[in-house]
């Protein structure tokens, strides 16, 4: 009878960390680049009709993100419920959560497409100015992976 309950405990932690991973999941590291451009945009003096494809990648990229949420919340719910049970399903979990992740996709590459097409209409200094702000952030990334190697027990 423990053993089945440490393995429910376990089962639902694991549920757990992968949600809350892919609660996290719409910033992936490099794929945000609302965060990341708006952070550079002064950087890019963007002209009239960039400044409107930007505007347009903004809303796109909220909206995507608001819709992804929605998404979660409702998977989110659903675990919940789940868990409730005496007896939760957790293959009926996994499959809802795989259902969401391919509703999720095609927002996702609509916004990402939207970024593109503004990339595509940048000259070459503001590319390079992109491509320092991308090596910059991947850095820290690296620097913080290591970081936290180097602070975790066991490492």
């Amino acid at each position: 009878m423990k053993r089945k309950i440490y393995a429910l405990i376990f089962a639902a932690g694991l549920i757990g960390v992968a949600l809350q991973a892919w609660a996290q999941a719409p910033g992936h590291a490099m794929s945000d680049p609302l965060a990341m451009l708006q952070r550079i945009q002064a950087k890019l003096n963007l002209n009239t009709s960039q400044q409107q494809q930007f505007d347009a990648a903004v809303a796109q990229s909220k909206a995507a993100h608001q819709a992804m949420r929605a998404n979660f919340q409702q998977l989110k719910t659903a675990t919940q419920a789940e868990l409730a049970k005496a007896a939760p399903d957790l293959a009926a979990l996994a499959t809802l959560s795989d259902q969401v992740q391919q509703q999720n996709i095609p927002t996702r590459q609509q916004a990402r497409a939207a970024w593109l097409a503004l990339y595509a209409t940048f000259s070459a200094e503001q590319k390079a100015t992109v491509r320092d702000a991308i090596t910059a952030r991947m850095a820290r990334m690296e620097a913080f992976r290591q970081h936290m190697h180097d602070h975790l027990p066991g490492s």
